[in-house]
């Protein structure tokens, strides 16, 4: 036995379908997506992180979060193009651990301050690999050919 207000959404469904609003609908006679897997409570926050293209690091807890961006310092730093900026950005990241540790939460993980002169070796040394790298790749100026000068075609400088 139906209610008053179901028969009402019926109504408006046949209605609707009637007029064709459900046609060429996105998906339509294609399986639903993961009918087949077994049933996973996370689903929906999986696919939220899918569909928006979100990174998964965004669910873990802080100290972990803190631990993966430690271990990805290198390669955050080595873009930055002076030493005061890497000194900046190792500074904050050492601000959010001393700030955690202070007051901690979530699971217990071993997270240190980043010593922020032993960066700095390492990205002033990664500098200067990629230095004599480009050095070495770059091709000996006596050997390219310089292509011949063009004369002036312009009438005002003929003389």
């Amino acid at each position: 036995m139906t209610t008053g207000w179901e028969a009402a959404v019926e109504a408006q469904i046949r209605s609707a379908q009637q007029r064709g609003e459900f046609d060429n609908l996105q998906g339509a006679g294609k399986p639903i997506p993961g009918r087949d897997l077994p049933y996973d409570e996370g689903w929906w926050i999986r696919s939220f992180l899918e569909r928006e293209q979100l990174p998964g690091d965004l669910l873990l807890p802080t100290p972990l979060q803190l631990r993966r961006r430690i271990e990805k310092l290198p390669d955050e730093v080595r873009d930055l193009p002076t030493e005061e900026s890497v000194r900046a950005y190792v500074a904050a990241l050492n601000t959010e651990v001393v700030a955690w540790l202070r007051t901690p939460t979530g699971p217990r993980v071993v997270v240190r301050p980043v010593n922020v002169d032993d960066v700095v070796r390492d990205w002033r040394a990664a500098r200067e690999r990629a230095a004599a790298e480009r050095v070495a790749a770059a091709p000996d100026p006596a050997t390219v050919p310089v292509p011949p000068r063009r004369r002036s075609w312009w009438p005002w400088r003929r003389r």
